[in-house]
């Protein structure tokens, strides 16, 4: 395994994990699901009142279908607090320490991110809550979009932080 010295690329994505992980998925998510009407409702716990003011303001400027939160926005939210949120503490770990171990998990949160956000991105584009504003909202969610192919890209090896690739398997000849 090269230590992380080595693998200076890697800090960007343990910070994007992290960001992830402290920020946006139990931040900015969860207060899509604890505040259900955004134009009717009494402050939470948690997350705090500035972070819920800057959602809202956001959505009300920018982004109408964060806003309405129809049941399939609400369940890639949903998707978001309760399998996204433990993977990126998983692969800020993996990433820091080099542990092979993530690429499965890495490679399936890269397939299911896409997957989200371009639908998401479609009916933003083209929806029922189509934006006005559709370049701010597509540069918003860019990196969802760039992150999910850069960790494909940084796990397409069987072992991503050996210095080596693994060796190749010998193919079975039949005679």
């Amino acid at each position: 395994m090269q230590p992380l010295r080595q693998r200076r690329t890697d800090l960007v994505f343990i910070a994007f994990f992290l960001v992830n992980l402290c920020v946006i998925t139990y931040m900015v998510d969860l207060e899509q699901l604890v505040v259900a009407d955004p134009h009717n409702f009494r402050y939470p716990v948690w997350p705090p009142g500035p972070v819920i003011d800057l959602v809202h303001w956001y959505g009300n400027h920018y982004d109408p279908l964060l806003m309405a939160r129809p049941p399939f926005w609400r369940m890639t939210i949903w998707i978001d607090v309760l399998l996204f949120g433990p993977f990126y503490l998983a692969a800020a770990y993996a990433f820091l320490r080099g542990r092979d171990w993530i690429r499965v998990p890495a490679l399936v949160w890269s397939g299911m991110m896409l997957s989200n956000v371009l639908i998401l991105l479609m009916e933003e584009r083209t929806g029922a809550w189509a934006t006005d504003h559709f370049g701010m909202v597509l540069g918003a969610n860019a990196a969802w979009l760039v992150f999910p192919l850069a960790v494909s890209w940084r796990m397409r090896r069987d072992r991503p932080f050996s210095t080596a690739p693994a060796p190749a398997q010998a193919e079975a000849v039949s005679v």
